[in-house]
């Protein structure tokens, strides 16, 4: 794994799908983190506030993430859709490592040919096991982890078909495509969240509580349900050191993190 040192220069820029500035602070902190980058390491930009995102402004990062996104889904058309989807396009050409947390492993599945439905019957609000398949147990990104460790989720949507160039890394016994890569390019998805551990988890599952836990007393089973996940809790910071900073790609330092790009630096 390259050395801390590495890790220190790096600029990533994380693309928020969020209409309540409650969750977009706390998204923020849940990624800085869970990285263990430093605040100014971050640049930020909500594309519901600022749809008409561009491939220019995701230039001169060392990766780009894609958010969570609450009440959106990816089976409905915004109007930052066909916006990100030439964003998401231009960095799998280029080569740039990518990363889709939730909402943006959904999206970036779609992006690129996969598919994506809406499943009540298989929606998964909680801390869950995922199962590496022979893929993910050698890939740079897991390799070294147990082959079934927990993690957090909530979603109600799910990859139902990966895209034709893309490989399934993990499955829960729920959802097939908890995580996959694309084969030739930096590009990465997990359908839970690198960012949330079980008390950041109960902490965002309270600001959803009208989408998601609707019945009586769903928050106080969510509670007791949820565990902690420790392996979960590395992810992160292993896409960073391991595909980013290992050579996945990027531009180091190219582009400041204000300006005419609208993107906007995190506070030191």
């Amino acid at each position: 794994m390259p050395a801390e040192d590495s890790l220190a220069g790096l600029k990533i820029l994380l693309l928020q799908i969020r209409d309540q500035p409650e969750v977009e602070r706390q998204e923020q902190d849940c990624f800085i983190h869970f990285s263990g980058l430093a605040p100014g390491q971050f640049s930020f930009r909500n594309i519901v506030d600022r749809p008409d995102v561009a491939p220019r402004d995701v230039q001169g990062f060392d990766a780009v993430i894609i958010g969570g996104a609450g009440a959106h889904s990816v089976t409905e058309e915004y109007p930052f859709t066909a916006p990100l989807v030439k964003v998401v396009e231009q960095l799998v050409a280029a080569r740039q490592p990518l990363f889709g947390s939730c909402w943006g492993h959904q999206f970036i599945a779609k992006a690129l040919g996969g598919a994506v439905v809406t499943d009540l019957e298989r929606k998964e609000l909680g801390t869950y096991d995922i199962e590496l398949t022979p893929a993910g147990e050698t890939d740079p990104w897991l390799a070294g982890l147990p082959r079934r460790f927990g993690v957090q989720l909530g979603h109600h949507d799910r990859v139902v078909r990966l895209p034709e160039a893309a490989v399934e890394l993990a499955a829960s016994a729920l959802c097939p495509n908890q995580a996959f890569r694309l084969a030739d390019a930096p590009v990465y998805g997990a359908q839970f969240h690198v960012e949330l551990d079980r008390e950041r988890m109960l902490d965002r599952a309270n600001v959803y509580r009208e989408e998601y836990l609707a019945d009586h007393g769903a928050m106080e089973s969510l509670e007791q349900a949820l565990r902690p996940s420790p392996e979960s809790a590395t992810l992160l910071r292993r896409f960073l050191a391991r595909v980013v900073a290992a050579g996945g790609g990027g531009a180091s330092g190219a582009l400041g993190t204000t300006g005419a790009n609208g993107v906007r630096g995190a506070a030191g």
